[in-house]
C-alpha cells in the first residue's frame, strides 16, 4: 500500500503593477527588435538597404533618428514603469501604449510576408493591450481615516482666531 505524500501548494505572490508594466514593455521590445532582425532574412530586404531604402523611405540621418526614437521610447518605458510616481506612471503607460498601437499596426502595410508580420505585430498589439489594461486597472488605495476626520480649513482658522 502506498502512502500519499502531502502535496504542497506553490505560493502565488501578487506581482506589483510596476513590475508587470516593465516586464511587458521588455517583452514588447524583444518582439519589436526581433521582427526587424528576422526581416533581414526576407529575400530582397538587404539589397534594398544596401541601395539606401527601407520600405519606402530613403536611408538618411532623419530616418535613423526617427527609427531610434521609435525604439528608444518603449526602451525608456521599461525604466519609467519602475521609477515614475504611480499617477504619472499610469498616465505615461496609457498614453505611450495607445500611441504605439497605430505605429505598430502601420508596420504591416505593404508587407508581402503576412504570416510573419501578422504574428509579430499581433503579439506586439496583445502586449500593448496588456499594458493599457495594467495601467487602466492600477489599484487605488482607499482614503485614510485621518483624512476623513481632519477638520476643514475654515474650522481650523476659526479655532486659531478664538
Amino acid at each position: 500500500m502506498r502512502t500519499r505524500q502531502p502535496t504542497t501548494t506553490l505560493e502565488d505572490q501578487p506581482i506589483p503593477v510596476r513590475a508587470k508594466l516593465a516586464a511587458t514593455w521588455t517583452s514588447f521590445m524583444f518582439l519589436y527588435a526581433y521582427v526587424d532582425i528576422l526581416n533581414f532574412f526576407t529575400p530582397g530586404v538587404v539589397e534594398e538597404i544596401l541601395d539606401g531604402k527601407v520600405f519606402e523611405f530613403d536611408l538618411s540621418q532623419t530616418f535613423s533618428t526617427t527609427a531610434l526614437t521609435l525604439v528608444a521610447i518603449p526602451i525608456l518605458m521599461v525604466v519609467l514603469s519602475m521609477t515614475l510616481p504611480a499617477r504619472v506612471n499610469r498616465i505615461a503607460n496609457l498614453v505611450v501604449a495607445l500611441l504605439y498601437v497605430p505605429v505598430t499596426a502601420f508596420n504591416v502595410v505593404g508587407e508581402s510576408w503576412l504570416y510573419f508580420y501578422g504574428l509579430g505585430i499581433g503579439l506586439e498589439l496583445i502586449l500593448l493591450a496588456l499594458i493599457v489594461r495594467y495601467a487602466w486597472t492600477w489599484p487605488r488605495t482607499a482614503p485614510s481615516a485621518t483624512m476623513e476626520t481632519r477638520p476643514d480649513r475654515e474650522t481650523v482658522r476659526a479655532q486659531q482666531q478664538a
